[in-house]
C-alpha cells in the first residue's frame, strides 16, 4: 500500500459508514408496528423524514435541545396525521430498535480495517451518546475505531468549532496535518473540516452539485475509492 500522509481519521456515522437511511426506516416500521399501527407507513414515513431533518437542523443551529427533538418528530408526525398515539413511547420504541437495524454501507468494513492498521480511527456524529456506541458494536466495526465523539457528550454540534475541539482531544494524537474528515454532509462535516483548519473528504454516492460554501479536499463516490485517493 502506498504511504499517506494522514494518521487520523475522523469519520463521520451515519450514511457514511452506516446506511442510517435504510436503518431508520426499519425501525420506523417496527416501532409502528409495535404502537398496532400497519396501514399507510411508507408515506407516514416519508413525512417523519422530512419533520426529523428540520428538527436536526434546528438542534445544530443550537434551537432545540437533543431530548425535544427525540419526541417532537413522532409528536408532530402524528398530530399532522390525526393519529392518536403516544409520542413519548414511539420515541422509546424507536431509539431502542435502532441498534438492531444497523446496516453497513458498503466497503465500511474494510476500510476502517485499513485506516486502523495505517493511523487511528474516530468517529465523529451528532446522534446520541449510547445509541451510537451500541449501533457501532452492533456494526462489528468497533475493534477498528479508536474512540466516538458525539455532540451529546461534547455539548456542541456539528459543525461547530468546538466539537471538532473536543474530538480531537480523544486521539491519541493530535496535528492538523495528519487529520482528515470523512463525511457525507457538506453543512456539518465538511463546512466544519474548513472551519476547524483539516483536510476533509466528502462521500457523495449520490454525486449531488456542491452548491454550498463548504470546499471538500477530496471527494468520493464510493468507500472503496477513498484509500486510492488518500495515498500519497
Amino acid at each position: 500500500m502506498q504511504r499517506m500522509k494522514h494518521r487520523l481519521f475522523l469519520f463521520d456515522l451515519d450514511d457514511t459508514l452506516l446506511d442510517f437511511k435504510a436503518s431508520e426506516k426499519l425501525s420506523f416500521t417496527r416501532t409502528m408496528h409495535e404502537l398496532g399501527l400497519r396501514d399507510g407507513l411508507d408515506a407516514l414515513f416519508t413525512q417523519y423524514q422530512v419533520i426529523n431533518v428540520g428538527l436536526w437542523r434546528s438542534f445544530e443551529a443550537g434551537a432545540v435541545s437533543k431530548d425535544f427533538l427525540k419526541v417532537e418528530r413522532f409528536r408532530k408526525t402524528f398530530a399532522d396525521n390525526g393519529i392518536e398515539l403516544d409520542s413519548e413511547l414511539a420515541s422509546r420504541l424507536y431509539l431502542d430498535s435502532l441498534p438492531d437495524t444497523v446496516v453497513l454501507v458498503d466497503g465500511a468494513r474494510q476500510l476502517c480495517e485499513t485506516l486502523s492498521g495505517i493511523g487511528e480511527v474516530g468517529i465523529i456524529t451528532n446522534g446520541m451518546e449510547q445509541i451510537q456506541k451500541r449501533r457501532i458494536a452492533s456494526s462489528g466495526l468497533r475493534d477498528y475505531i479508536s474512540f466516538v465523539s458525539t455532540s451529546e457528550a461534547s455539548g456542541y454540534a456539528k459543525p461547530d468549532v468546538r466539537f471538532f475541539e473536543y474530538a480531537s482531544k480523544m486521539a491519541r494524537s493530535f496535528s492538523k496535518p495528519d487529520s482528515i474528515i470523512v463525511g457525507d454532509r457538506l453543512d456539518a462535516d465538511i463546512l466544519g473540516a474548513n472551519r476547524y483548519g483539516i483536510e476533509s473528504c466528502w462521500f457523495n454516492p449520490e454525486r449531488v452539485a456542491n452548491e454550498s460554501e463548504a470546499i471538500p479536499s477530496y471527494e468520493v463516490g464510493s468507500l472503496h475509492d477513498i484509500v486510492p485517493a488518500l495515498a500519497a
